[in-house]
């Protein structure tokens, strides 16, 4: 990897997604190793998670090291002291800093203060680790990743944001449709065409039906994220239209999978009883985060 810390799927070049995705695919095969032995990783959360602790947790176990979780009453970034500080301090007690954090910009000082790599394990703006994830089941699933097209139905929220820049990295084409108010951020759009490879195409629109038509991949996520509680009903009414139902799914192409980063709000952004349909591959994809942030932790911990 170029840098020190993963921040941002722009963090990346292509050779650098494509030998994480290589590396997960071998190690998803390996198992246990002994390749972090008697490294740390300081987990700094924010915000809770079922998926990010766990498979962090568990990758560390696995790789022969050990993850130590801090809460945000333990920490309080920016609070109780500032970021710089905890940074600096916590470097010198552990290898690896994985942080969950609801602004963008406190992982980005955590890595600017920090001397051992950090993790951006979720923000406001993106969700990177999530999409290693994504486009490694994506690669199981198709056999290949140039040439697909990945469709993403709903909020352009941070998932989104790191799944198109992803998309562009590799060289797939990706449609997005989401009601107005509720676009990609233009600045992501700079920096996918920034980054992209190859021929590929961003389509966006306010019609689902449209961007799901012949699609590879169907993808949607949650219309109201943590931090976004009082806004849940305005959501609710502005994206009704914008759920995934099998009558959507079916103008897909016959072969689409459909995958969600989860929790799933069922009967909000998927209709009921989607997350068990024959193209759904959520399950996958969640087991997934663990082999992609072994890789992911393994790299980063080379550049020390």
């Amino acid at each position: 990897m170029k840098g020190k810390d993963f921040v941002s799927i722009s963090d990346l070049t292509r050779d650098d997604l494509m030998h994480i995705l290589n590396l997960a695919l071998e190690m998803k095969k390996q198992g246990n190793t002994s390749k972090l032995s008697g490294k740390t990783l300081g987990m700094i959360f924010e915000k809770p998670s079922l998926r990010t602790k766990v498979s962090f947790d568990v990758a560390m176990y696995q790789l022969g090291g050990h993850a130590i979780y801090l809460s945000n009453e333990e920490i309080g970034l920016g609070k109780r002291e500032p970021i710089s500080d905890v940074a600096r301090v916590i470097s010198r007690y552990v290898d690896l800093i994985m942080a969950r954090t609801f602004a963008h910009g406190s992982v980005a000082d955590l890595a600017k203060y920090a001397t051992v790599p950090v993790i951006n394990g979720l923000s406001d703006e993106e969700h990177p680790c999530q999409t290693v994830a994504d486009i490694l089941t994506i690669l199981e699933k198709k056999g290949k990743l140039e040439g697909l097209s990945v469709t993403y139905i709903g909020d352009g929220n941070n998932v989104a944001a790191s799944l198109l820049l992803a998309c562009a990295l590799i060289g797939m084409d990706f449609r997005f449709a989401s009601p107005k108010g509720y676009e990609i951020p233009d600045r992501i759009l700079r920096r996918a065409r920034d980054i992209s490879f190859g021929s590929y195409q961003i389509i966006t629109t306010q019609n689902p039906k449209d961007a799901v038509s012949g699609a590879d991949v169907v993808y949607t996520d949650v219309w109201t994220s943590m931090g976004q509680e009082t806004e849940s009903e305005q959501r609710r009414k502005d994206l009704a239209g914008f759920t995934i139902t099998s009558e959507l799914l079916a103008k897909a192409k016959p072969d689409a999978i459909l995958m969600h980063p989860m929790p799933v709000h069922h009967g909000e952004e998927f209709a009921e009883g989607m997350i068990d349909c024959a193209q759904s591959v959520l399950i996958d994809q969640a087991e997934n985060r663990l082999h992609a942030q072994k890789a992911i932790l393994v790299e980063l911990a080379k550049n020390q």
